[in-house]
């Protein structure tokens, strides 16, 4: 079954100013390059209502559309350069594998019953 989204009140202090940060950076590095929310939008292929949103750091934006944004105005949130993209990918791949089968499915049973 698939996890509920949480009302837009109940995110927390953090993640709601992360998401405004993030907002920012896309719409600081947009105006930097000249590029209009229209070419965003036309590039993204999303609505021009979406990038506004993603810009304010609205919480219900998808996080695929707001990283398809941050990649056409050029803001790299993690390494710029394709194949350490894919190391680190990896490393954290590899991790998880190091990890037991029932803590990576979440089939544990966690006992909070103290």
């Amino acid at each position: 079954m698939p996890m509920a989204k949480p009302a837009q009140g109940s995110y927390s202090r953090y993640a709601r100013r992360a998401a405004e940060l993030f907002g920012l950076m896309i719409r600081n590095a947009r105006i930097e390059r000249n590029i209009t929310i229209a070419d965003v939008a036309e590039r993204a292929g999303i609505s021009r209502g979406l990038v506004h949103r993603i810009e304010k750091g609205e919480m219900g934006s998808s996080i695929g559309a707001a990283f398809e944004v941050a990649a056409i105005v050029g803001l790299h949130l993690f390494e710029a350069e394709p194949a350490a993209l894919t190391r680190h990918l990896s490393m954290e791949r590899d991790k998880l594998t190091l990890l037991p089968k029932s803590v990576r499915t979440g089939t544990t049973k966690v006992k909070d019953d103290f």
